[in-house]
């Protein structure tokens, strides 16, 4: 089954584009981004901190059953237009790979439809294809998927 959300990444680079479209309202897509609640739900985490502002930052935290972390992430939010762009840095604890300087784009493609686009900055292009080796497409398709799933129920 061919996965909705498109990673590109061009050899020798130390970016990658990560694509998706959504049956969503841009309005509703963007909340699923700066909306705490709906945050976790999708990524299937505890949002610790979710501040939507210029130099505002983020924290995210999941935990096993004995209470023991076994994610965290945070960042510092650079820019913010509402409906349209966040700018962001994102660094996963404990993972290889490092921080990354993130762009997302969201585009209205119709009155209940809309458009992701990610472009994702590593270090360098060894980091960020440390990360491409795990099953990262799959991964961030599947998050996707929740996240419309989700959010839809939210439009109703």
């Amino acid at each position: 089954m061919e996965l909705k959300t498109k990673v590109t990444a061009a050899e020798g680079r130390q970016d990658l584009f990560i694509t998706r479209e959504f049956e969503l309202p841009v309005e509703l897509l963007f909340k699923a981004y700066t909306e705490a609640d709906i945050v976790g739900q999708w990524m299937g985490t505890n949002v610790l901190k979710l501040e939507n502002k210029q130099h505002g930052s983020y924290q995210f935290e999941t935990k096993d059953q004995h209470g023991t972390a076994v994610f965290r992430a945070n960042g510092v939010i650079h820019a913010i237009i509402e409906n349209e762009q966040i700018v962001r840095t994102f660094e996963m604890e404990n993972a290889p790979f490092g921080p990354t300087l993130e762009f997302l784009r969201f585009e209205s493609t119709g009155e209940d439809t809309s458009k992701l686009v990610m472009h994702v900055i590593y270090e360098n292009n060894d980091r960020r294809d440390q990360n491409l080796k795990l099953p990262f497409s799959k991964g961030i398709n599947f998050a996707h998927d929740r996240l419309e799933s989700i959010v839809r129920q939210i439009k109703k």
